[in-house]
């Protein structure tokens, strides 16, 4: 394999995000954080670890429709023997979205029976929403919702401001922007979360990118893979011949490689490559 590209991005608002969540995360009962489905390790920023201390913790496994169940599953068992409570959802589809309220009821149960105790009846569980761009924060708040109140796109860096949303008549939810850290240490990681978009594209060689990621899901995903772009199996697959398969050619019948490149990143953060997970457990232990 290629050496690994050094990828780098820390904007000044995720320097402003990190005040933030340090000034408000007193204020909160619990820390909800969503990962996305398909590289939950990848897409947990260690940051926030350090910025939710001792608070409850709520995993929401984001994308899940996405993502390979049996490895989700797997994911899901993990978190939970670290003392999360983990929910595997999808803000698309609103599959399992639901489980949430009730999932926040569990996790401060002791603090409902403390305020019913004193006396202190209908007063609000606060929970701060956090992650990394582009795991669909504000997606999953306006379906949990039913409401738009969240600004949503598919690009990283949308919500530049905290806004609270009230969900329930006792639960109150605090949406911040998306927060990547300063240094990817792990090169890997830092590559999984430019396929998923994590990374804005236009910092990236989306080239080089694509073609890591093609290599990827043919040694792991080759079936669906080589059926999407009608490559046999016994045959090459890079970017040229899918260029060359889908017809996208340049002047004097040059295969357009950037076209390619972008066409595999698109279909496989929208799904159309199948259900596919780029890491397991083991690999983040």
């Amino acid at each position: 394999m290629k050496e690994i590209p050094d990828i780098q991005w820390f904007p000044g608002h995720m320097t402003k995000t990190r005040r933030m969540i340090e000034a408000d995360i007193k204020s909160v009962d619990a820390v909800a954080e969503i990962v996305d489905a398909r590289i939950p390790e990848s897409s947990r920023n260690p940051i926030i670890n350090e910025l939710a201390g001792s608070k409850p913790r709520i995993l929401l496994l984001n994308k899940s429709d996405y993502a390979d169940d049996k490895i989700t599953a797997e994911w899901a068992k993990f978190y939970n023997s670290k003392g999360y409570k983990t929910v595997i959802c999808d803000c698309r589809s609103g599959k399992n979205v639901k489980s949430f309220i009730p999932a926040v009821r569990s996790v401060l149960s002791d603090v409902l029976a403390k305020r019913r105790a004193k006396g202190f009846v209908g007063s609000a569980l606060r929970v701060m929403v956090v992650g990394i761009p582009n795991v669909g924060k504000s997606s999953f708040i306006n379906r949990l919702s039913g409401s738009n109140k969240t600004k949503t796109a598919d690009r990283p860096g949308v919500t530049r401001g905290k806004q609270w949303v009230v969900l329930d008549k006792d639960i109150e939810l605090l949406d911040t922007p998306g927060i990547l850290w300063p240094k990817f240490e792990d090169p890997e990681a830092a590559l999984r979360l430019a396929y998923t978009g994590a990374v804005k594209d236009d910092v990236l060689d989306i080239y080089e990118i694509a073609g890591f990621l093609a290599e990827y899901l043919d040694a792991n995903y080759p079936i669906p893979f080589r059926q999407r772009y009608k490559v046999p199996e016994d045959g090459e697959i890079n970017l040229e011949i899918i260029a060359r398969k889908r017809g996208m050619l340049i002047s004097g019948g040059e295969p357009d490689l950037l076209r390619a490149a972008a066409t595999v990143l698109d279909e496989f953060r929208s799904g159309k490559l199948g259900k596919i997970s780029l890491e397991r457990p083991i690999q983040s232990v």
